[in-house]
């Protein structure tokens, strides 16, 4: 009975760290659409007129409204907002993590193992699908102001699709391998390791990863490599500022670790319980 509570209370702290995900990521893709369209304003032509604006503004001592800039202020405040929600629902998830973790450690190993992989599966999902990164790049022109020459925003999964359409397929292949498919294919198998954890294919699962666990680094390896790629692809001046996708993927990171030694421990002592 006690163990049927727990494990309805657990489930209960995923479903709800899915939906703040949900929400962190729904935040992050308004962030995303905001700064496009403030973007958008700071074009050649826009910032031109913004400037011829904001000085009939000047001129007319105020009886003159820039809508230019109001539309700036505006989008800017709305771009402030989106932000710090994404930032707050992530660090919701984040804290419901460590209180699945801590509650399930508690209940026992193969409770840990089984929760601890579920809960690094749906950060895991996040950490694919929300964005990752937005790097702007602007320069400085006489009499017209500060100019955004481009802009990119991209999840992990999105970045994979850029770097294959420019032609860097090799570099594509490997995060998709070490960042995408290893770390599901992992995160899966450590559940159905939880499950079945008196089979002998169980062990041979966890030993399977204990000895690739070596490269369980590669990951965060190539998405600092992507993160550098992304920040240097460019000229001028750029901007580069780290989204709440990448909270979501170094949780995952670290989670998946903790539940691989978790599920290394629940098999040795199952085994010297027999």
């Amino acid at each position: 009975m006690k163990n049927k509570i727990m494990m309805l209370l657990l489930s209960l702290m995923v479903l709800m760290m899915g939906y703040f995900g949900l929400q962190a990521y729904s935040q992050a893709r308004k962030y995303e659409q905001s700064t496009q369209k403030l973007v958008m304003e700071k074009d050649v032509s826009k910032q031109a007129e913004y400037q011829a604006k904001a000085w009939m503004e000047k001129l007319s001592l105020g009886y003159y409204a820039n809508e230019k800039r109001l539309l700036r202020e505006e989008l800017i405040r709305a771009q402030e907002v989106h932000q710090v929600e994404a930032k707050r629902y992530t660090l919701y998830v984040m804290g419901l993590l460590t209180a699945i973790l801590i509650s399930s450690l508690l209940a026992g190993l193969r409770f840990f193992t089984f929760f601890g992989a579920l809960s690094a599966l749906v950060v895991l999902y996040f950490g694919l699908f929300t964005l990752l990164l937005t790097v702007t790049i602007h320069k400085e022109l006489e009499y017209v102001g500060d100019v955004v020459l481009s802009f990119e925003s991209k999840s992990l999964l999105g970045s994979v699709v850029k770097l294959w359409e420019s032609g860097d397929i090799a570099i594509a292949l490997v995060i998709l391998l070490f960042s995408v498919l290893i770390p599901l294919f992992k995160t899966l198998s450590l559940m159905f390791v939880a499950v079945v954890m008196e089979s002998r294919f169980a062990h041979g699962i966890v030993k399977f990863f204990k000895v690739i666990g070596k490269w369980s680094m590669l990951d965060v390896f190539v998405v600092a490599t992507l993160l550098v790629y992304l920040t240097g692809n460019g000229s001028d001046v750029s901007h580069a500022e780290v989204q709440v996708g990448l909270y979501f993927f170094l949780a995952y990171v670290f989670v998946s670790m903790l539940v691989s030694l978790s599920a290394d421990r629940m098999l040795k002592k199952s085994v010297n319980s027999e």
